[in-house]
């Protein structure tokens, strides 16, 4: 399942030494960031991190702080990622680049971990953190310094859905397996890259496309377990149109229905594959991943894997 990566709060500190501890903990997680409390004495605070992949989704509740990051640290530092702030409640500026965004709930910004720079949170906030691993987006050919530091979100859009899909994995990601969860962290990365194209000036119909097919490729993974999940049905929850649907998979080798399928028979070889299920019926398993018929899964799954189902497990557990 997804795991946590770390959770801390404060309650079990004394008020004296809190903001000692925050700012501690703040510079461990965040891989050297100086934090302090604008010279407060009454602090608390919590975060609660979350892995999607190489992906950390970090829910963060504190009094007023702010922390920065100096040439000096960035240097100190090995790890390079993007970083997102996402209020909840309160607000957030971020500087970096010569450049100062302010972000309120719905909106977003991003900055640059390998450089220089500050976040001010002056009231008490609730925050979303997802930090994606820099050469993610940076082998994508983008421009990214022109980029950091910029207000996303308000508009809609695409940075909305982006916004939307971190928001709702952070808060599915604890009942996901290993493999879900690192497909969240695709589905995360791949928006945000979409929002970045389209602050750059790049969004194109290609572009939209692209941001539905990452929307169709999320809902169906979330509902591999209803048999009723059709082009309809999906078109339905999207609020979009089948032309729509086929024109996003237009670049798809088998089209809508033939990626539910793939996807379907993916997540029943995967059960297959894992010893710890092996109590599991072959029916029980085609069942929760929403075949209905099970002839026409034997001879689907035959028809990709080159094996019954049967068969299949047999030797995969034999392995």
């Amino acid at each position: 399942m997804g795991q946590t990566a770390s959770a801390m709060n404060t309650d079990a500190v004394s008020p004296r030494e809190r903001p000692g501890f925050w700012a501690d903990w703040v510079d461990r997680l965040f891989h050297g960031l100086k934090s302090d409390c604008y010279g407060d004495a009454d602090f608390d605070g919590r975060m609660n991190s979350l892995h999607a992949g190489d992906v950390v989704l970090t829910r963060l509740e504190a009094n007023r702080h702010r922390v920065v990051r100096s040439s000096s640290l960035v240097r100190q530092s090995e790890v390079g990622y993007l970083k997102i702030v996402a209020p909840f409640v309160g607000c957030a500026g971020v500087e970096q680049k010569g450049r100062e965004a302010w972000v309120t709930p719905d909106q977003w910004s991003i900055y640059d971990t390998t450089d220089s720079y500050a976040v001010a949170n002056p009231v008490r906030v609730e925050h979303l953190i997802v930090m994606i691993p820099k050469e993610r987006l940076a082998e994508r050919g983008l421009a990214l310094d022109p980029l950091m530091a910029r207000r996303l979100g308000g508009s809609g859009g695409v940075s909305r859905l982006a916004l939307e899909t971190m928001r709702s994995a952070y808060r599915e990601l604890p009942g996901m397996s290993e493999a879900a969860s690192r497909g969240v962290g695709d589905a995360i990365t791949q928006f945000v890259h979409l929002s970045m194209l389209d602050l750059a000036g790049i969004g194109t119909a290609v572009t939209q496309r692209e941001a539905l097919r990452e929307r169709i490729k999320q809902h169906v993974g979330e509902h591999l377990a209803d048999p009723g999940l059709t082009v309809d049905a999906i078109a339905l929850a999207l609020n979009c149109s089948r032309r729509q649907l086929y024109n996003a998979f237009a670049e798809e080798p088998d089209g809508v229905a033939g990626y539910i399928l793939r996807r379907r028979l993916q997540a029943c070889r995967t059960v297959f594959d894992d010893r710890r299920q092996a109590h599991r019926s072959i029916t029980d398993v085609a069942l929760s991943f929403g075949f209905q018929n099970m002839a026409h899964f034997s001879r689907v799954f035959r028809v990709h894997l080159g094996l019954p189902p049967s068969d299949y497990r047999r030797g995969a557990l034999a392995a």
